[in-house]
């Protein structure tokens, strides 16, 4: 949050020099938070897996199933964090984005983020607070909760205990997701038609290069299946079935940031006539409003509904956390984009206070 605040003046000096300079500040102000979340993330369940390994010394297969049960304690951790970071700090962002609007634009007819307007303060404190931290409070809870869940899971399966690196499978996903977002972010300062077209594809070659760089990370994990027993029923995947559990989380999730991107994006028809619904007074937008989130759940539900379908129908609940290291498996490039939005929002605020 302290880089993403130095970023933010950053941004509004050099986008008065040149837009794109701008940008390039913002976009790696971004990256902060998406590489340093994850980075951490990973090292300290490793050190916190390493430790509980020399210290209870586990020699059988239950014992390792208890070690990883212990260490699923850093999912609930991150959790606890993110209930006051993205709930406390998401309510503040939008009471200070809302009061500011309201008191502001509606009461007074000020412009967006006038220098009239104190609510603009609390607006633009709102989105680092919310969208910076809260977020990525958020996302590490998710991040970390996925993974634990797919460390327990998988000490279940004698298989995958036998098997010396099988068992740390979900922690290699993660890191080759921040080595093909590392690849990936390159590609976003070659100059493009539009910031928009730029961030699209991060999210593509991202989603590409991760389908291909978890390939021969598959052959760590037994060849003669994972052997995951649930509810009476044995699941005994193989690795490529492991292998499609991860690309069905990995590709759902650039299906659904780009359905969302789709029904948000004022280029496209459903915010446009939202825009338009506005010419009638207020009941027409909250109306429209609401329908439209509504509809822009139905693909989502879908993709999640038949990403769980497949992964559990290969390899149970192993395959469903698979599926969810898989849609978090660009992380650090997805919260580098998110964390560019507030970023350069507040770059805009600051050069409307300042008359620029």
């Amino acid at each position: 949050m302290k880089i993403a605040t130095i970023c933010n003046y950053k941004t509004t000096y050099l986008c008065n020099i040149e837009q794109f300079q701008g940008f390039k500040v913002a976009f790696q102000g971004g990256q902060v938070l998406g590489f340093v979340l994850v980075g951490l993330a990973l090292l300290v369940l490793e050190i916190l897996i390493l430790s509980y390994k020399a210290a209870l010394a586990p020699e059988n297969a239950t014992d390792v199933e208890h070690l990883f049960e212990f260490i699923s304690g850093y999912g609930l951790g991150g959790s606890t964090v993110a209930l006051f970071g993205r709930v406390g700090g998401g309510i503040y962002t939008k009471a200070a984005d809302v009061g500011a609007d309201l008191a502001g634009k509606v009461d007074a007819s000020l412009p967006e983020d006038s220098p009239k307007n104190p609510g603009t303060i609390a607006d633009n404190v709102g989105d680092n607070v919310g969208d910076i931290a809260g977020m990525g409070a958020d996302l590490f809870g998710s991040l970390a909760e996925a993974t634990c869940a797919a460390l327990v899971v998988s000490s279940t399966s004698d298989a995958m205990v036998n098997t010396p690196d099988a068992i740390y499978f979900p922690l290699i996903i993660s890191a080759i997701g921040i080595i093909a977002s590392f690849i990936c972010q390159f590609f976003a300062y070659i100059e493009t038609r539009s910031v928009e077209f730029t961030l699209k594809i991060q999210l593509w070659v991202s989603t590409v290069l991760m389908s291909a760089m978890i390939i021969p990370a598959i052959f760590v994990l037994p060849e003669n299946g994972i052997g995951i027993e649930f509810a009476g029923t044995m699941y005994n995947a193989s690795n490529w079935e492991c292998y499609v559990c991860i690309i069905m989380g990995l590709w759902s999730g650039l299906a659904i940031g780009l359905i969302t991107e789709y029904y948000t994006s004022k280029e496209n028809r459903p915010t446009q006539e939202l825009a338009e619904a506005c010419q009638h007074g207020g009941a027409p937008n909250i109306i429209n409003g609401l329908a439209l989130g509504y509809l822009s759940c139905v693909i989502p539900i879908f993709c999640l509904a038949i990403t769980v379908l497949v992964a559990f129908s290969y390899a149970a609940m192993y395959g469903v956390a698979l599926a969810a290291l898989g849609m978090l498996g660009c992380l650090p490039i997805a919260l580098t984009i998110d964390g560019y939005g507030p970023i350069s929002d507040n770059a805009g605020g600051i050069a409307e206070m300042s008359n620029l």
